[in-house]
């Protein structure tokens, strides 16, 4: 894709991705200029840019991305999100992923961070919701029984982004709807950005309920 190509990107796409970042800021989701959208868009990736403030973001906020390596499409002046490695790593190994949030939600950032699932090696930690009715807005193939991989917080991002990619080539598409990240927060990926933020909600209620009872989860 070359900088013309960028001009077959609708801006609708751009206001949609800086729309939904301005949304769960409003949410104490996306406070400061954390968290991070992104869109597939044809061969490439829409991602919001680096160190944007959710609560005014708009459409120039937006990157267009190389779905393979994360490099900036010609023409494009932003600097893509530095979590970009993560997001990719849902395209790449989930066909049917055409959207992936990361936000700061706050229970789910709480729970990621109690001591059991801090991990000195590459060991994935789950929670595990279990019987919980909300899980079935989650659209997995058992809302019974739920596990959300924990993942170490690297200093590294691309050393997170192998974790994930690793663990997303072993798990089918319909057994994942996200993920934590040890005192950091939540990524939920899905068909459509509406279908990745309603995931984001169901799985930011669990964790709220979670903690509610006393952290209850296994791991």
């Amino acid at each position: 894709m070359n900088s013309a190509d960028l001009e077959t990107v609708p801006a609708t796409l751009r206001e949609h991705v800086a729309h939904m970042c301005r949304q769960l800021y409003g949410r104490g989701w996306m406070e400061g200029t954390s968290g991070n959208i992104s869109v597939r868009s044809g061969d490439a990736v829409l991602i919001s840019a680096s160190g944007c403030a959710k609560g005014t973001v708009d459409r120039r906020d937006t990157v267009l991305v190389n779905a393979g390596d994360g490099s900036r499409l010609t023409g494009e002046t932003r600097r893509p999100s530095a979590e970009t490695a993560v997001h990719l790593a849902f395209y790449r190994e989930y066909e049917d992923c055409g959207a992936v949030i990361h936000a700061h939600a706050p229970y789910s950032t709480a729970l990621a961070s109690l001591p059991r699932f801090r991990r000195a090696g590459q060991d994935v930690a789950h929670v595990e919701f279990v019987d919980m009715e909300l899980a079935k807005g989650l659209g997995l193939d058992d809302p019974s029984h739920v596990r959300v991989p924990v993942f170490v917080n690297w200093p590294e991002v691309r050393r997170i982004a192998a974790d994930v990619g690793a663990f997303l080539r072993a798990n089918p598409p319909r057994a994942t709807a996200g993920l934590l990240i040890e005192r950091h927060g939540v990524t939920t990926w899905g068909r459509d950005l509406d279908h990745a933020r309603n995931r984001l909600e169901c799985v930011e209620a669990l964790c709220r309920l979670s903690l509610l009872m006393n952290g209850s989860t296994t791991i």
